[in-house]
């Protein structure tokens, strides 16, 4: 309502689309009402098909818009390489069991981590989307984020992300940090068994 009452662009970032858990799906913005005028919706390959490292990415909207989504472009990068926009075309053309393969694999992943966490003291919720795990430890650590996750890292052997490095008021992060379930079971198995030696 406020796009369409105040003619704002709305500008979403949907790479997760895929990757929505516990029945529900993903409702693209552009979808509603009268927000397919305007709305540019920015997705990419790497998280629905594994290819992080490919940078891949893609832009849809309104031709009126497109111009300079296209000027922009053509500033910031000469273009992706050829062989990669021809995988992902090929990607693209996936049947439906592959995006239901992908989903329950990491529907798996995530309640494997979300149970070491839980068992290992952090306080978490499941999340409803993506591959990431935002967890709280407790104020009696006595450390704030960035330290704690220096000695997860260096004592415990797990590397997550300081909570901090997601907010502008640092002070919302600062007894969080991000894991994520995008790694081999194998790697999930061996984080769970070190993660129970802090018992916080």
């Amino acid at each position: 309502d406020l796009c369409e009452d105040h003619d704002v662009i709305a500008v979403t970032d949907e790479v997760y689309e895929h990757l929505v858990y516990d029945g529900n799906s993903h409702i693209s913005i552009a979808s509603l009402g009268s927000m397919k005028e305007r709305t540019v919706t920015i997705s990419g390959v790497s998280k629905s098909y594994s290819v992080t490292g490919w940078r891949i990415g893609y832009a849809i909207a309104p031709e009126d818009i497109t111009l300079g989504i296209r000027r922009a472009h053509d500033f910031l990068t000469v273009g992706a390489p050829a062989p990669l926009q021809k995988a992902s075309v090929t990607a693209f053309q996936l049947p439906d069991s592959y995006y239901q393969e992908l989903l329950q694999m990491y529907d798996r992943k995530r309640r494997m981590l979300y149970e070491a966490l839980k068992n290992s003291g952090f306080r978490c919720k499941l999340p409803e989307g993506a591959y990431y795990i935002f967890a709280e430890f407790p104020e009696e650590i006595g450390m704030d984020d960035v330290e704690f996750s220096l000695y997860l890292t260096r004592e415990i052997g797990v590397a997550p992300v300081p909570g901090t490095t997601f907010y502008h008021t640092k002070e919302l992060g600062k007894r969080k940090v991000r894991f994520t379930f995008s790694k081999r079971d194998e790697t999930l198995r061996e984080a769970s068994e070190r993660l129970r030696k802090l018992r916080m």
